[in-house]
């Protein structure tokens, strides 16, 4: 059973950083991808970033620059580095995997089968 566990969440002032985490743990020995999605009161789940098995990233538009996913796969864990936050990056952060996947890093999340509980930031002006 694959089970993934966020961490990091919290509150920060405008232009303060962050650092999300995820576990991951019953994973199969697969090609991968991984990614990070939010989702705001009241608005769709949009997708934040991702990272294939091959180490390739993808970020929306809205966060380039400013966010950074990475995987420690010694410690299987999943990092998002989230720096100079806005209000607007307020949101709960999932976590989300699948396996034998045949595709790069996606920002869709119909793309993907394992979802986290979800850890909440708050970023205030």
């Amino acid at each position: 059973q694959v089970l993934l566990a966020e961490s990091g969440g919290g509150s920060v002032q405008a232009g303060g950083s962050l650092r999300l985490s995820c576990t991951a743990s019953g994973y199969p020995d697969s090609r991968y991808c991984m990614g990070w999605f939010r989702q705001a009161p009241g608005k769709e789940r949009e997708g934040v970033a991702a990272i294939d098995s091959d180490g390739t990233t993808d970020y929306a538009d809205s966060v380039k620059g400013r966010f950074t996913i990475s995987q420690d796969n010694a410690k299987n864990t999943l990092h998002l580095q989230m720096n100079s936050l806005k209000p607007e990056d307020t949101a709960m952060y999932y976590c989300a995997a699948d396996f034998f996947t045949v595709f790069g890093p996606s920002l869709n999340d119909y793309e993907y089968n394992y979802w986290g509980q979800g850890t909440q930031v708050t970023v205030s002006s």
